[in-house]
């Protein structure tokens, strides 16, 4: 599969009448950037998900300044689930938005034009946890049990995964969990999903009833799907393919934008502390020490990052097509059933970014970054 580069064009622009906007600035019109010498080009971005340290680089980037010096007054757009954001993306409603890869691909054979200008996640963070005395060890372990997957898009790694060993849904019991770990926790399914961002931190910070001490990493088996087959790409940047093709102000937008998004995701990796203060700040709802292993997590996922932050390797995307191309779900529907066009991927505004980045001593790879210990504390306070 050849890469795409070329560009995209905007499809109207729409208001989201329901959506909880986090804005840099205060005004919307008018407004002048860092150095008072312009207007702020207004951006909206739109999250898949509520305010957590998934996402604490984005926040990191408006919390300090770095859209503003690039010119930009972004509003931060979250969603509990009520908006797809490739969607709102093809839609016009926003300007960039978050998505996993496969959930893309899905949409883009429905006919989505959106275009992966950025793979912030460099590997899948999805798990699937099970008791340490439960047999669950791998994917063929799946036989017969109850395995639990959030849907809504979620579930493709683990129906490539289960693909690769022969399972299907006729010898696998596909269990629709909450997000969160209750029903595993309760003994209703066998083996959770989880990330290793979020819900795997809310069993370790959970309370074993017949000890009285938070469970610890002993007390379970996990399986991580990116050592997997089924592993795919997660949080990537999307943009509107169009407007990449014809619209030169969108063109400059996209990298001054990622050049902002670089620079928030590497105060993040240096200052994870100062980054979940922020993403707390911005909203979420995560107790202090789960939101700081939430960012924590985060960061392995990111870094290191050997061509640079953002990069799209063509062997990793065309595996996530591969994987997306062999997963056959409960129903019998594969996510997609083609090879998405050329469009679907670029790295010319990565690459753009990157290089005019270039002498601020910025560690662009993550060759000196180095996760930190958390200990997570019961409830995640």
């Amino acid at each position: 599969m050849k890469h795409s580069t070329r560009r995209i064009a905007a499809i109207g622009a729409a208001g989201l009448s329901a959506a909880l906007i986090l804005s840099a600035c205060t005004g919307t019109g008018g407004e002048t950037d860092g150095n008072g010498d312009g207007e702020l080009t207004e951006v909206k971005l739109q999250l898949q998900w509520l305010p957590q340290g998934q996402f604490a680089g984005y926040f990191a980037a408006q919390d300090q300044g770095y859209f503003e010096d690039e010119g930009l007054s972004v509003e931060i757009i979250p969603s509990g689930g009520d908006i797809v954001p490739q969607d709102a993306l093809a839609n016009g409603d926003v300007d960039y938005a978050i998505a996993w890869v496969p959930k893309v691909l899905g949409s883009i054979e429905a006919g989505a034009n959106v275009t992966n200008i950025a793979q912030i996640f460099q590997r899948s963070g999805t798990l699937q946890v099970s008791w340490a005395d439960s047999g669950i060890d791998s994917v063929a372990d799946f036989e017969g049990r109850k395995i639990g997957s959030w849907g809504f898009g979620n579930e493709w790694e683990i129906f490539a995964a289960m693909a690769e060993e022969g399972l299907d849904s006729s010898t696998v019991e596909i269990i629709t969990q909450d997000f969160n770990m209750n029903a595993f926790l309760s003994g209703d399914i066998d083996a959770a999903q989880a990330m290793t961002y979020n819900e795997y931190a809310q069993l370790l910070e959970s309370v074993n009833p017949d000890t009285g001490e938070q469970y610890t990493e002993d007390d379970f088996n996990v399986i991580s799907y990116e050592d997997t087959v089924g592993a795919m790409l997660q949080d990537a940047i999307w943009a509107d393919t169009e407007r990449l093709e014809n619209d030169e102000e969108y063109q400059d937008t996209t990298v001054a934008f990622l050049k902002a998004v670089i620079k928030g995701w590497i105060f993040a990796a240096e200052n994870p502390e100062d980054a979940s203060a922020i993403t707390l700040a911005a909203g979420s709802n995560w107790g202090p020490s789960h939101e700081l292993w939430m960012v924590n997590e985060t960061n392995k996922l990111i870094w290191p990052a050997e061509n640079g932050i953002g990069f799209i390797d063509e062997e990793a995307f065309n595996r996530t097509v591969e994987a997306a191309l062999s997963a056959v779900n409960e129903t019998g529907a594969r996510l997609i059933t083609e090879e998405p066009p050329a469009t679907a991927w670029t790295n010319e505004y990565i690459e753009r970014a990157h290089q005019e980045l270039e002498g601020e001593g910025l560690d662009l790879t993550g060759e000196g970054f180095s996760p930190i210990q958390v200990t997570l504390e019961e409830g995640g306070n």
